[in-house]
């Protein structure tokens, strides 16, 4: 079988944007992406789209970057090969496709999606990504049928990825100093490459399942939710939902850490960010109100399907 090279993964990921892109224009029905594109000085660039003020939408981005160049020291501990060559630096490759999106509506749930191919001229590559789900108001029904389709999607190509991936999306996704999840998780993956088992395409074709996977399932939640009626108190608590999706994203996400260390495009790195965010000083729900069922979903090792 014909191995995919990096040319045919990064030709991928672009139509991938444009898929996606394509998707979620006519489920917003109004909102259209703006594309900005973009030289890295070390090597490499991308196209950022951006949505503002859409019908759903309220902010979203669908990022593509492909960048290269030297890998640094800091680069290199950020990847976990700290055990390289000396005597010429090795040099890498990243491609991927980054999406957050911010809904309009509280009972709209945020959702993110990456996707991404590193490769080392040392010979190394690793496919890594996941999709992950935030309500800002947990819907165990809704929280099912998520987890459904990712498992649907794991299970095509390897019954044990999906409880493998899902746990790795409840500890990464997990917010330390809050000691709660960022949302209902999803699943994550990162640094699969071959075994004696699994060949490059093969693993290429679940990874494009999980790129594949990503619209129909959030154009499904933005047609279901999109007009459920809200008031200032739920968009109160979205406030501050979207301030825990900003503290997670700032002091523990490693993708923003690696776009700032190997001087990606700031704008691209923060497109993730919400509109507007709220933070209320020890602030606590009222005790079996919707805000506290929430808070207690909101941990690692629910069993959702």
């Amino acid at each position: 079988m014909e191995q995919p090279t990096r040319d045919q993964i990064t030709t991928y990921l672009q139509g991938l944007q444009d898929r996606i892109c394509q998707a979620l224009e006519a489920a917003d029905g109004t909102g259209r992406f703006r594309e900005d594109q973009w030289q890295r000085p070390g090597g490499g660039g991308g196209r950022s789209r951006t949505l503002s003020e859409g019908t759903v939408i309220e902010k979203g981005g669908v990022g593509f970057s492909a960048v290269h160049g030297e890998a640094s020291a800091a680069t290199l501990r950020q990847l976990n090969l700290t055990d390289q060559p000396t005597d010429a630096p090795p040099t890498f490759y990243a491609t991927g496709v980054s999406i957050v999106l911010h809904p309009r509506n509280p009972r709209v749930p945020i959702i993110h999606m990456n996707i991404r191919y590193f490769e080392m001229s040392t010979g190394q590559y690793w496919f890594g990504g996941g999709i992950d789900l935030t309500p800002h108001y947990v819907v165990p029904d809704d929280a099912r049928w998520f987890h459904e389709q990712l498992k649907t999607v794991c299970d095509h190509h390897n019954p044990a990825y999906y409880p493998k991936f899902k746990t790795w999306a409840d500890d990464y996704f997990f917010i330390p100093h809050r000691q709660e999840t960022r949302g209902i998780g999803g699943i994550f993956f990162d640094y699969l490459t071959e075994t004696d088992t699994t060949n490059k395409a093969e693993l290429m074709a679940f990874w494009q399942g999980v790129g594949e996977a990503f619209a129909p399932i959030y154009t499904h939640f933005m047609q279901q939710n999109r007009d459920l009626p809200y008031t200032e108190r739920e968009q109160r608590w979205q406030g501050l939902r979207r301030g825990r999706y900003v503290e997670f994203n700032l002091v523990w996400d490693r993708g923003t850490k690696f776009g700032l260390e190997t001087n990606g495009r700031t704008e691209s790195i923060l497109m993730s960010m919400p509109p507007m965010a709220n933070w209320i000083y020890d602030y606590q729900p009222e005790p079996d109100s919707p805000e506290a069922d929430t808070l207690a979903w909101l941990r690692k090792g629910v069993d959702w399907v």
